[in-house]
Order: C-alpha cells, then structure tokens, then sequence
C-alpha cells in the first residue's frame, strides 16, 4: 500500500497541532473521571461518528467516502486500523482504571521508538548518523522511566505498538483523512453500541443523559477525539514516520508539566534525567535535520 499523499511536503505542522491537542488530553479527562472508562470509550466511538460525518460533509468528502466504503479491501484495512486504534483506547483507559498511570504514560515514550523502528525497517527510511545518535539518547531517557514500570512493561510496549501501528496503516493505505476517518468510525459504531449495552446497568443507567453538563463533556468527546486523529493522519502521509515519532514526544511532556503544574504531582528523579535526555534527543534530531535541509539549499544553488 503506498498512500498517494505521502510525498507531500507540510506534515510538521498537523504533527504539531495533533500532539498539542493530545497534551492537553488529560485536562479533557479530568472533567469526566465520574464516567466508567468502558462506557467513555463506547461514548467516545458513538460521538466521534457524527463528527467525523459533518467534517466529510463540509470538506465535500462524500465522494471519497463511498469510494472507499465501495472498495471491500479498503474496508478490511481500515477496519484493522478501527480495531486497532479502538484497543489502543480500552488498553489505556484499563490501565488508568487500575492504577497502571506510569506504565500508561510510560507507553507514548515507547511510541516515538516503535515509529523509528517502523520507519528504518518496514518503510525503508534513512536516519543520518545524527538522527540515530538523537534516537540513542531518546531510548536512554525512555528507559530511565522503563526500569521504574519493569513489572508493566507489556502494558506499555501494548499501548505503544498499537498506536505505532495504527499510524503505518493509516500512513499507507490510499484514502484521505477525513474519508478514512468516517469509514473507522463507522466500522466502530456497533461494537461501540454493544459495549455501551453490556456494561453494568446498560444504556438505561448511562452517565450520559443523567445531568446536562456530563452530557456535553461527554458528546465533546466526538470533537476531541476527531481533530487530533485527522491532524495525525495528514501528518503520517507527508512525512517521514521516523520524523514524526519525535513530535510524540510533545505529548507526554505536556501531560508530564500538567501534572507538576496543576494536578501537583511530585517531581522524581527518574523523570527529570529522562526529561533532559529526551529533549537533549529532539534538539539533535532538529538541529540534524535543519542543517541537512541547508545542505542540500547549497547544493541546488550551487
């Protein structure tokens, strides 16, 4: 599969804003921690339907959407990418549910790594001896905060190797974003239904319905959930996937000050050291990356 879009140039700046969007996920979270996670994620696959239908309708996306729901090997793929990216959700929210927060969070650190090793050895990407020197010294922050979740390892390799893999598929499969979007949402709908239906007390004791505010930061799941996967995926099909595991890393940053800023957790050690490594990574992979792009000005002006 080779997506026609991924030639393009511009990927940097979804990649931005959709990781700027997941780093204030937690925030979203917080106002909706009365709601079981099991029932959230089926209200989240339920809302983020609808809108990912208004967004096809008003990009006039109703011609690519047939067109793929017309082809049956491009649903099989994206009903993988559906399935995939639904487990990532439920994956995430039962580790949250039973306490598994450093492990969870210690999954979108792995995130970045999968990608490199997505990229170099499935998609054939290059790194510069610079890039891998950054990498190396991004595995080593991450494994800082690894050594800390040994026991839940598995749990966090799980989250991340299911995002990574969501993003290659997306990343290749030819279908615009917002069309796929629509499609995996639609392919979702009913195992979100039944989730909702066989969760204790069923759809009659559902959070949402029982007052008007749950309800609205509930139906806001659609949005907050639509948006960044959009950004995300313009992003996978203009850019390298190695390049664009380093912007996961604004991610966890976020939730990381977040949680020292507002929620008052403690600063550990641990967390500091692999904060200085991981950042130290991303400056060499920028500064790598800006210097070959006026390498190579050089040699076209030349």
């Amino acid at each position: 599969m080779t997506s026609p879009k991924s030639s393009k140039s511009g990927g940097a700046g979804f990649a931005l804003s959709a990781y700027l969007v997941w780093g204030l996920m937690p925030l979203y979270f917080s106002l909706v921690h009365t709601v079981l996670p099991l029932e959230f994620v089926g209200w989240r696959a339920m809302f983020t339907l609808p809108t990912a239908l208004l967004l096809v309708a008003g990009a006039r996306q109703w011609g690519e959407l047939k067109r793929v729901l017309s082809q049956p090997r491009l649903v099989g793929v994206l009903a993988a990418s559906a399935a995939i990216i639904g487990a990532n959700w439920l994956i995430y929210l039962w580790a949250i549910q039973q306490g598994h927060i450093y492990a969870a969070s210690l999954g979108y650190y792995i995130n970045p790594l999968c990608n490199v090793l997505l990229g170099t050895v499935l998609l054939k990407e290059r790194l510069s001896r610079g890039q891998w020197f950054a990498v190396a010294l991004a595995a080593a922050g991450t494994s800082l905060l690894a050594w800390e979740a040994r026991q839940m390892l598995w749990l966090s390799l799980a989250i991340a190797l299911s995002f990574s893999l969501y993003g290659l598929i997306r990343k290749l499969v030819p279908v615009g974003a917002m069309a796929g979007l629509g499609v995996e949402t639609i392919l979702l709908a009913p195992p979100a239904l039944l989730l909702l239906a066989v969760q204790p007390g069923g759809l009659m004791h559902s959070s949402f319905g029982h007052d008007w505010y749950t309800s609205l930061v509930i139906a806001a799941a659609g949005i907050v959930t639509a948006v960044p996967l959009l950004l995300f995926t313009a992003a996978a099909q203009r850019m390298d996937y190695s390049a664009l595991g380093f912007f996961q890393f604004i991610a966890p940053t976020m939730v990381f000050l977040e949680g020292l800023l507002i929620f008052r957790e403690p600063l550990k050690l641990d967390q500091l050291a692999c904060f200085i490594l991981i950042w130290s990574a991303i400056a060499v992979f920028v500064w790598d990356l800006l210097a070959s792009k006026r390498q190579l000005r050089r040699v076209v002006t030349a």
